[in-house]
């Protein structure tokens, strides 16, 4: 299991991922999920997965070293792409050339091929764009009115971002949101662990602004936990009780 999200607001785009991947109770490891394409001042884009790990780096093995293009004869690569709409195309394909490859064996052992990926960054020239590149290849865009977009066990750390993300909070104020919600996905389900890897790039400076990974015990990831769990007791206890009584209670009135 994993979770990543990736947040696009007015002033950048943030990307969060976790590192664990899980193959049984006795079988825990740490992987890199969140990869980097980048040429500075050029381009930067950033890859994030989520499901099978095998797959996963098939595929991003397939983007790096290239497609050849049959009318062409091109080698497609996301570094030579023209746009972020291609470079989303072209991870498409590579889904969906990686299961002409391997689907038949994943079926005969009754593994489902099972993938999906966060891309997003810019091209010098163009807008900063953020996507969600599904198992079959197809693809859906971020957009202002919902200003993330999440992969793998969402569940957890969704109410956080509906509640608090919309597209003019600044950059490292919705880095902050992503890591609470992280936070609330790994208390929740012990398949989402640390290390964290997190990419923040401004808008316009096709460069990293911050490419961190959070260890544990790292202090401020710890009074981040600490602080928002005493937060949600604290708003817990100044909320009303709620004032219905039972019906018993309320007839003998």
């Amino acid at each position: 299991m994993t979770y990543c999200c990736g947040i696009l607001v007015r002033d950048g785009l943030v990307m969060i991922a976790d590192t664990r991947t899980n193959a049984g109770l006795d079988n825990v490891s740490t992987f890199r999920k969140l990869h980097i394409f980048e040429k500075p001042g050029e381009r930067i884009m950033a890859i994030a997965s989520a499901g099978n790990l095998a797959i996963s780096q098939s595929v991003l093995s397939t983007l790096t070293e290239g497609m050849q293009d049959p009318h062409t004869g091109e080698v497609e690569t996301l570094m030579n792409a023209p746009t972020m709409f291609q470079a989303a195309q072209r991870i498409g394909r590579a889904i969906r050339s990686v299961h002409a490859t391997e689907g038949d064996a994943l079926r005969s052992e009754d593994i489902s091929f099972d993938v999906s990926f966060l891309f997003g960054g810019q091209i010098k020239g163009s807008r900063m764009r953020l996507f969600m590149v599904y198992t079959a290849g197809n693809f859906i865009e971020c957009t202002i009115d919902t200003p993330y977009l999440q992969i793998g066990e969402h569940k957890y750390g969704k109410p956080v971002l509906d509640r608090a993300m919309h597209f003019d909070v600044e950059l490292y104020e919705a880095l902050k949101t992503g890591l609470i919600s992280m936070d609330s996905t790994m208390r929740s389900n012990l398949g989402v662990g640390l290390p964290i890897d997190v990419l923040v790039v401004r808008s316009d400076a096709c460069v990293a602004d911050l490419n961190h990974r959070i260890e544990a015990g790292e202090p401020y990831f710890h009074d981040l936990r600490s602080r928002w769990s005493a937060a949600l007791r604290a708003a817990h206890q100044n909320i009303p009780r709620p004032p219905y009584k039972n019906e018993t209670e309320a007839k003998s009135k």
